[in-house]
């Protein structure tokens, strides 16, 4: 069992031995991780380890083969969910925001529509409400001037960054990045990264897969490192990145000094 930092009972959000298969090929071979309030847990490893897999099924977006998903105490996800279990992933969706690694604007509608939709449409937020705070956002993610504008006319990282201020309108207990900036250029991913290490510092929960190695280092509290389906080491990003103690994990942070 591959026992995370936080235990399950305190965590925000908790995956228990989750396995997770496509046909005969296994993804997840049985994961325990767990996310307490306030932590900015960075997942990295290997290309195929499973790591987005492992987000998406804590994001609710896939259902484990095994094992099961918890929301503060709750079980949300599981195999052959009862109409229970079902009940309460309805319930918590809405406090688990997601930035994907294409950004999944809505094209027709302007960056403010972007923000303001889904707390309207899910939150039942008056109009009014939801355009103040889009506006807070906006400000918050540096999107401001853009308000009024439609995503083709953004470059990537402002769409990204507009997608980060559309997941924190919900305002979520927990924000889950895959990947956020894989699709950008230096300068871009930049951008972004700045906004997600403003989010860490105000204590925002968040689990991130990454291949921003500087960015595990500097900002997370916890890494967890995967491969093949499971996680093969855990800590602190000082005792990760400079006392690693696996072999496997050792190697691949060789080929970043290479």
């Amino acid at each position: 069992m591959n026992t995370s930092h936080a235990s399950c009972a305190a965590s925000v959000l908790a995956a228990e031995a989750v396995v997770k298969r496509f046909g005969a090929h296994t993804v997840l071979n049985g994961v325990d991780l767990a996310l307490g309030t306030g932590q900015s847990t960075c997942i990295i490893g290997p290309s195929g380890s499973g790591k987005t897999t492992l987000l998406r099924c804590m994001a609710l977006l896939e259902a484990p083969s095994d094992g099961r998903v918890v929301m503060e105490g709750a079980t949300v996800s599981q195999a052959r969910p009862s109409s229970d279990v079902r009940l309460a992933a309805r319930k918590v969706r809405p406090e688990i925001g997601m930035v994907f690694q294409q950004f999944n604007l809505w094209p027709h509608m302007t960056v403010l529509g972007n923000i303001i939709e889904a707390p309207m449409r899910v939150r039942g937020v008056s109009r009014d409400e939801a355009v103040v705070t889009a506006e807070r956002l906006l400000q918050k993610v540096g999107m401001e001037a853009k308000r009024d504008a439609y995503p083709a006319r953004l470059s990537g990282g402002q769409q990204q960054r507009v997608a980060i201020a559309r997941a924190l309108a919900m305002q979520p207990k927990i924000l889950l990045f895959d990947e956020p900036t894989s699709a950008l250029d230096p300068e871009l991913r930049r951008e972004v990264l700045q906004v997600m290490r403003t989010l860490a510092l105000e204590g925002m929960t968040m689990l991130v897969v990454t291949h921003e190695m500087g960015f595990a280092r500097r900002v997370a509290s916890h890494v967890v490192f995967m491969d093949e389906g499971m996680i093969v080491e855990h800590g602190t990003p000082a005792a990760f990145f400079e006392r690693p103690t696996t072999e496997r994990a050792k190697r691949f942070l060789n080929q970043f000094d290479e």
